[in-house]
């Protein structure tokens, strides 16, 4: 089985491209979707969330609302944020659910392709899990024009989140350095298509 890690900046098309591979026969989970499973009512993540971060970052139905507690965790207003705090007890757990999830798909298939996709990768020093690296980038302003359409909210308000989130991560240009494949996702979707189709193709036959 080969072990692929996806990551990239924010709004550079991870999703959209993780899609592509899926279509293609590979296998993908979406370091977001644990995080946000492990982060419900019950959940050992979440008490321990909810106990360093307050009440505050709650709903009135008792789950987390991630856009407040992104607020936090990245800062807001001139304070400083506490991502490192969080990322120190969400990543462990999502890290330990993404390696039992790529053993699962291992036994059940040994020649599958099993792609992890995760912003933080390399910022949290986990790339080694992985047999290659697959890096999305696309143009900066092109960051701002999807978070903004995703989100539905004004251009501005989704510059000043795609500045903060980004404060957070690796530069692309340090992304690329450490990248088996780099995707380009700044031109057409099926352009973007045909460069996912050339990478599978190599994967395949590192797998088989």
């Amino acid at each position: 089985m080969l072990k692929i890690g996806l990551t990239g900046g924010i709004a550079s098309g991870k999703s959209i491209i993780g899609e592509m591979f899926v279509r293609l026969g590979a296998q993908l989970v979406l370091a977001d979707d644990i995080a946000h499973h492990l982060m419900q009512p019950g959940q050992a993540v979440y008490a321990e969330v909810v106990r360093r971060f307050g009440n505050e970052i709650l709903h009135p139905d008792g789950t987390v609302n991630r856009l407040r507690l992104a607020e936090i965790a990245f800062g807001s207003g001139g304070t400083s944020g506490r991502v490192k705090e969080l990322n120190a007890i969400v990543h462990p757990a999502v890290i330990a659910y993404e390696n039992e999830w790529m053993e699962e798909v291992r036994r059940k298939d040994p020649h599958a392709i099993a792609i992890v996709e995760a912003a933080l990768i390399l910022e949290a020093g986990t790339a080694d899990r992985f047999d290659r690296l697959v890096v999305v980038t696309c143009r900066p302003e092109q960051r701002v024009q999807r978070l903004a359409a995703r989100l539905k909210i004004p251009e501005e308000a989704a510059r000043a989140e795609v500045m903060r989130r980004m404060a957070a991560q690796l530069p692309d240009e340090e992304k690329v350095k450490a990248a088996d494949f780099v995707i380009d996702n700044s031109g057409s979707l099926d352009a973007t298509e045909t460069h996912v189709k050339r990478v599978f193709a190599a994967l395949t036959s590192e797998a088989n």
